[in-house]
């Protein structure tokens, strides 16, 4: 059936889904129509302003009857900034729509018919995040502005008091922007133009430790301006007592990748340090390590419930980041061996080790299957193996060598459910069962959702 549709109709549409993107999802005459700000319930006059050939993107025209999921967002940029995307969604519909999307994708997308566990709420849908990038812009008259990319672009909407970070952030923000805003000759620092690929200051990258409150303020810019940024970094220490570290980050390169290969200390040790899991954490500005610190800790207890270690066991952590995994369970096995592909992760879980007293661990730098791969030839045998992806997933390399090797229970941690099933999906295949799937909400007010994935030998 062909889309009669066309751009900026207006017809009347009943939402009655929500996509793992946070869009709502309403049809007319067949015709899907994704409406983003919306929520299931909601009957709205839509107008249409994109057409494809077998649905539409739509906007709200107006409301003709709201959802009773609906609340009034408490953020001015809601609709502008793409970070959240349930501002609008009482907090317990949101956890409804989250564990529906879990459900579905297991059993379409993975044919698993697993036990999937009630969704663990969090307990905060405010001032969770441990870390946050703010881009650095140029405004209509030149001046730096710093904020949010709008969603799906780089078009910056200037705010900084993001509810999801804490608040100190934009504190330090608002005096990072001043300060450029301000000073000129020596001291001057140009924000960045990322169209022309000119100019100095490109982000600023804020990292505070959940416990500990010590703060790292990371400046990425194009070049090497340390000296620029000398009376910079002495004011910002001397105005905020928590920051621990200042660190200059360079990345010349014209690219989306925020942070370059190149880190220079300007105050400090140049990492912060926290506590997870009991262990105490370095963190440098390229450690992996999860944005909600209290609620990665409760993922990890159940990863731990889910291993069921014991002393004489072997554990192989792959995609360790800074060790935060498997240095939560080092002290109930036999051996514990850790893999990451990035080196400042790596250095920084053999620290993590050693300060905490932990002898029986060692971590190696690569890509984790080729180096799982290595191990296997090796000799390694683990009983049990953790896995922690970034959203793509496993590569097949590495999901062919954790079965080579034979482990009597695998657990994964995964940020992408449906890269998750996928991936065990081809687990099923190679003789291991999904025994149960817990998804853990670690992202409010965000279309993201954890989960915890328990896999056995058949």
């Amino acid at each position: 059936m062909s889309n009669s549709l066309v751009k900026n109709q207006i017809v009347e549409v009943t939402i009655e889904d929500i996509t793992t993107d946070g869009n709502g999802v309403g049809r007319y005459n067949n015709t899907v129509i994704f409406v983003p700000m919306t929520t299931i319930g909601d009957i709205i006059n839509c107008r249409i302003v994109k057409v494809l050939k077998n649905y539409c993107f739509g906007i709200v025209d107006s409301f003709v009857k709201l959802s009773g999921d609906r609340i009034s967002p408490d953020c001015e940029v809601f609709s502008k900034c793409g970070g959240c995307s349930f501002r609008h969604i009482e907090y317990t519909s949101e956890l409804k729509i989250k564990q529906t999307w879990v459900e579905n994708v297991f059993q379409r997308i993975g044919n698993v018919s697993a036990e999937i566990l009630p969704i663990v709420s969090c307990n905060g849908r405010n001032y969770y995040r441990n870390k946050a990038q703010y881009p650095v812009g140029r405004d209509s008259n030149g001046k730096a502005i710093c904020g949010f990319y709008a969603k799906r672009s780089h078009r910056i909407v200037p705010y900084i008091d993001c509810k999801l970070q804490p608040t100190i952030f934009s504190k330090i923000v608002d005096f990072i922007i001043e300060h450029i805003n301000n000073h000129d000759g020596n001291l001057k620092v140009s924000p960045y133009d990322e169209i022309s690929n000119t100019g100095e200051l490109r982000h600023i990258y804020i990292r505070q430790g959940y416990h500990s409150k010590q703060i790292m303020v990371c400046l990425v810019c194009k070049s090497n301006i340390s000296k620029k940024l000398k009376y910079l970094t002495e004011s910002l220490v001397h105005t905020f007592n928590e920051i621990s570290t200042v660190v200059l980050n360079i990345n010349s390169k014209s690219t989306n990748v925020i942070l370059g290969d190149k880190n220079i200390t300007l105050y400090g040790k140049g990492y912060i340090s926290d506590t997870m899991c009991g262990n105490v954490i370095n963190l440098s500005p390229m450690a992996f390590y999860q944005v909600n610190t209290s609620q990665a800790e409760v993922l990890y207890s159940i990863a731990k419930d889910f291993a069921n270690v014991s002393k004489d066991d072997i554990l192989l952590d792959l995609y360790c980041g800074t060790g935060t995994i498997g240095l939560s369970m080092a002290k109930d096995v036999k051996h514990l061996i850790g893999v990451d592909i990035v080196k400042q992760s790596i250095d920084n879980a053999k620290i993590n080790a050693i300060q905490n007293g932990i002898s029986n661990a060692e971590f190696f730098c690569g890509d984790a299957g080729i180096v799982a791969s290595k191990l296997a030839k090796d000799g390694l045998s683990p009983d049990i193996i953790t896995i922690d992806p970034a959203r793509k997933g496993c590569d097949r390399l590495a999901i062919d060598t954790i079965v080579s090797m034979n482990p009597k229970r695998l657990i994964m941690i995964s940020c992408n459910p449906a890269t998750a099933s996928r991936d065990c999906k081809i687990f099923q295949s190679l003789g291991y069962k999904v025994q149960k799937v817990q998804p853990v909400d670690m992202f409010p007010c965000t279309a993201h959702v954890e989960c915890v994935v328990l896999m056995t030998r058949k």
